[in-house]
């Protein structure tokens, strides 16, 4: 049993003021100021989408010109990928719930930790200085020798926004690294630990080992347009295809930082509310290393079109099937443990319902593009642009608004309206599919992406895509409204309200400051609800 003395405040009560919070080391608190910053850059990212698919409406481009366009799709690229999707979920459900996931009082470095957010923060504001001096029209991936010698925007302030939030990630893989290892609870082993922490764990090492590379490689970028050193430009002696192999090196592992930490949400989601053990927990738990590991051999794939030899295509058309095995196991081992399950279908479950569907699509299609004949037709068309958001946007989003109402009553002692939740995830999965889906059609269509104008015989998909486009707007505006409504209105949460088995729902809602009163000693396996049922039946104080 876990309980909060009564000298233990509240982390939300223990200090009062803007400098408290600014200032905290607290990794409840730093959660939530990760929580509210990428939900600015989230909306943000959304104004520019929205300029897009209104674009789009037409064929010809009378809503705005080329250049201007080119701006649009590069800064919701810039803004959704760096500033969201890659900390969403580990900067703010991680560094909220990994400390008490393992029975810690805080991650190993806190002052770090604050230190990260900081560095997200001042990225992304450098980010938004380009855009509102002028924005940046070289796509969110940089490629040369466009950004280093012929685009007339502010690129290196854009690449240096991204090159400090990524010291951001490492500093987060670093003390999530850190504090799994030397931090878990008395008989917390590795094979009892949340399957969450596995997939932050992996993702982790994705962020230590990988975003190095992408900080050199954006440095290089800035001091060859700064400078007019040959790395690059072919015109300087430089190879454009060595950038390419530098960015994709990093980006396609980050696509699993962004989709690895959700899957550990969805193995929470579906253990929790099935009412069972996840079937083939080893299985899956190592499945994340793998996917962690085998991601950084495929970026080849990125690269099918771009004077790559045939020899080396077909090495990385092998390995990105043999990379969708352990992702492959993990939607085959969340069917099987839903299979005869207790099933309550609460708001989270339809949020991990929602996950398998859109990544099972996004991860079919991404056998299509690594298939060399098949790439070469539909590269840089609107079929990746589908494959790449029903991965990045509909796996990780999905998980993520899963995850925020599942610890939503946990990070704030207060529960939200159930029928409004309900609603807005059905709204969301609709729209969602109503948007992207018909890009599938139009990418096998042959419709280039990054186009804003297009042939007529194009008007009707690019007219059904922007209707789902408005219907998920409203489906996310709805969780920010009634979400924040729940904070003063909303009904006070239990410590455990749905049944977990985990040690952050063996401590109050919300939490105390230092999480326990007493170090937590583990005894029994993750997700083992026979002996929660047995603490309940025996009346043990929960909370």
């Amino acid at each position: 049993m876990i309980t909060a003395t009564v000298e233990q405040k509240h982390y939300l009560n223990a200090e009062y003021g803007l400098k408290s919070w600014l200032l905290t080391t607290d990794h409840k608190r730093i959660g939530l100021l990760y929580l509210g910053t990428i939900t600015f850059f989230f909306l943000l990212g959304g104004i520019f989408a929205t300029l897009i698919r209104l674009e789009l409406l037409t064929p010809p481009g009378d809503l705005t010109n080329s250049e201007t366009y080119n701006k649009f799709f590069t800064l919701h690229g810039v803004i959704m990928v760096f500033f969201f999707l890659i900390p969403s979920i580990p900067a703010t459900l991680g560094n909220f719930l990994i400390p008490m996931m393992v029975g810690a009082r805080d991650l190993a470095f806190p002052k770090l930790n604050l230190l990260s957010w900081y560095l997200l923060l001042a990225g992304g504001l450098l980010s938004m200085w380009a855009m509102f001096a002028g924005g940046v029209d070289t796509g969110w991936t940089f490629y040369t020798p466009y950004s280093t010698t012929y685009s007339n925007t502010y690129v290196i302030a854009t690449a240096l926004g991204a090159f400090i939030a990524g010291f951001s990630s490492i500093l987060t893989g670093l003390n999530f690294i850190v504090t799994i290892h030397r931090m878990r609870a008395p008989g917390l082993t590795w094979f009892r630990l949340p399957l969450f922490v596995w997939s932050h764990y992996a993702a982790a090492l994705i962020m230590v080992l990988g975003t190095p590379v992408l900080a050199v490689t954006l440095v290089l970028v800035a001091l060859e347009r700064a400078f007019r050193i040959g790395i690059f430009d072919p015109a300087l002696g430089g190879d454009p295809v060595l950038f390419q192999h530098l960015f994709w090196f990093y980006s396609h592992p980050a696509v699993y930082i962004m989709v690895l930490p959700g899957m550990g949400v969805i193995s929470e989601l579906v253990s929790t509310f099935s009412r069972r053990r996840v079937f083939g927990y080893g299985f899956v738990a190592f499945s994340s290393v793998a996917i962690a590991v085998y991601g950084f051999l495929v970026w080849g794939h990125h690269m099918f079109v771009s004077s790559q030899s045939v020899y080396a295509s077909l090495v990385f058309s092998f390995l990105s099937f043999f990379v969708a095995i352990p992702s492959a196991i993990k939607v085959f081992n969340w069917t099987a443990t839903l299979y005869k399950g207790s099933i309550s279908y609460e708001t989270p479950m339809l949020y991990a319902f929602g996950f398998i569907g859109l990544f099972t699509m996004g991860g079919l299609t991404g056998l299509f593009v690594a298939t060399l004949g098949v790439d070469v037709h539909v590269h840089d068309t609107y079929f990746v642009v589908a494959h790449f958001h029903y991965i990045m946007v509909g796996g990780t989003l999905m998980a993520y608004l899963g995850g925020l109402h599942f610890w939503w009553p946990k990070m704030t002692g207060r529960m939200y309206p159930e029928g409004w939740a309900k609603l807005s995830a059905l709204v969301i999965f609709l729209g969602f599919n109503l948007t992207f889906f018909p890009q599938f059609l139009l990418g096998y269509l042959g419709m280039p992406r990054r186009y804003h104008a297009y042939p007529d015989e194009f008007q009707v998909l690019h007219v059904l895509s922007t209707a789902g486009a408005s219907v998920l707007a409203v489906g996310y505006l709805i969780p920010l409204v009634y979400l924040v409504w729940s904070l003063r209105y909303g009904k006070r949460a239990t410590a455990n309200p749905f049944g977990a088995t985990g040690l952050e729902w063996k401590t109050s809602s919300p939490p105390p400051t230092y999480n326990f009163d007493v170090t937590p000693a583990v005894t029994h396996e993750a997700y083992d609800y026979r002996a929660l049922a047995e603490e309940e039946t025996e009346g043990v104080r929960v909370g």
